[in-house]
């Protein structure tokens, strides 16, 4: 080998790479932008977690209890409960990750410097977390027990919905969104690609179906393998791993249903604007599982990502049936807290499978 010879293949390569500044901003801004990317979504710091406050005593001692937690940055009064059943609804629809309970006679036990019980009741479905949480009101409370003479609180802390704070329960029900966009969307995706690279597709071209009915005889063979996907998943976590089920199987087969649509949609839509299969491959991978792992919040509570990255979570349905995963198998919470987050799921479904025929039907034409 001759330096002058790899001086001149060098020098050409460099060219080449410089005539395509698309392809070399790429390669330089994508480390940048996983490393931001990365760095903010995986955080278990517990900042403005939401807190709920049942103030039963209404005296200037019970006030002061609350105004410590609100002076301190890691938590944001959410609900002002009046009654004692609310704590639960106010729990299972995420409205506060904790819940303070302070009981009548709270300041005149104070005043005869006899113990006086607070209760602290903490949303366990993000095991992660809870333990943090349940540590920042801890410290906040022996703040207030500092500051306030002859002060004794006898706090009473329960964790609900995951008492043993178990990691396994809360990461499986939140897998059962992972799979269903990872292998749903991959599978029509490179089906449909792989009739493109094989010339197939003309025929459909020429034949007298419609967009709609190509995609929907599409769908059936792939939604049949996703339906048999999630059972298994949920048979699998509720006798090998032991995750408890609290809900209506029922709401979470439905929802999981609808939730296969949207996954096999977004797989139509990257095949329909895609060549090859590895083309297609990828695509469904970088759309499908990076933002199912970080942004659906399976793994890092989306609370505590920094709020731009909050407001882009919602822009991933995974996101959304991670929640309604969790809420049916470890709160038992039906249709009538879930609404919101089911509605949105149907109106994803109903725009990408839209979108995806849209797409067909322009080819066709």
């Amino acid at each position: 080998m001759k330096a002058k010879r790899i001086a001149a293949v060098a020098t050409k390569e460099t060219r080449e790479v410089l005539r395509d500044p698309i392809t070399l901003g790429v390669a330089l801004m994508m480390p940048l932008v996983l490393l931001l990317l990365f760095g903010y979504a995986i955080t278990l710091d517990v900042d403005d977690i939401a807190l709920g406050v049942l103030d039963e005593d209404h005296s200037p001692a019970s006030r002061q209890l609350q105004q410590a937690f609100t002076a301190s940055d890691a938590f944001r009064l959410t609900a002002r409960l009046r009654h004692y059943h609310e704590v639960e609804s106010t729990l299972q629809g995420g409205e506060a990750r904790l819940v303070l309970v302070i009981p009548a006679g709270f300041q005149r036990r104070l005043a005869r410097g006899e113990a006086s019980p607070v209760q602290l009741l903490v949303d366990g479905s993000y095991s992660a977390t809870a333990t943090l949480v349940s540590q920042r009101a801890l410290a906040v409370t022996r703040g207030f027990g500092r500051d306030s003479p002859a002060s004794l609180l006898s706090l009473d802390t329960r964790v609900w919905f995951n008492p043993s704070l178990s990691s396994v329960h809360t990461v499986v029900p939140a897998l059962y969104a992972v799979i269903l966009m990872a292998f749903p969307p991959l599978l029509t995706a490179l089906a449909l690609v792989r009739e493109k690279e094989t010339g197939t597709i003309q025929q459909i071209y020429a034949s007298p179906l419609s967009a709609a009915e190509f995609l929907c005889g599409k769908l059936v063979p792939y939604g049949a393998i996703a339906c048999v996907q999630m059972a298994m998943v949920i048979i699998a976590g509720l006798l090998w791993f032991g995750v408890p089920f609290h809900g209506s199987p029922g709401v979470l087969l439905a929802v999981s249903l609808l939730y296969v649509l949207c996954t096999l949609g977004i797989g139509l839509l990257v095949s329909a604007v895609t060549r090859t299969q590895l083309v297609a491959m990828l695509a469904v991978l970088i759309i499908t599982l990076m933002p199912s792992f970080l942004f659906s919040g399976m793994l890092f509570p989306i609370f505590t990502m920094p709020y731009l990255l909050q407001l882009y979570t919602l822009l991933f349905p995974g996101r959304y049936f991670v929640d309604i995963a969790r809420g049916v198998v470890l709160k038992g919470v039906g249709v009538e807290i879930l609404w919101p987050s089911i509605a949105v799921v149907a109106v994803y479904t109903l725009l990408i499978l839209a979108l995806a025929a849209w797409r067909l039907k322009k080819k066709v034409a």
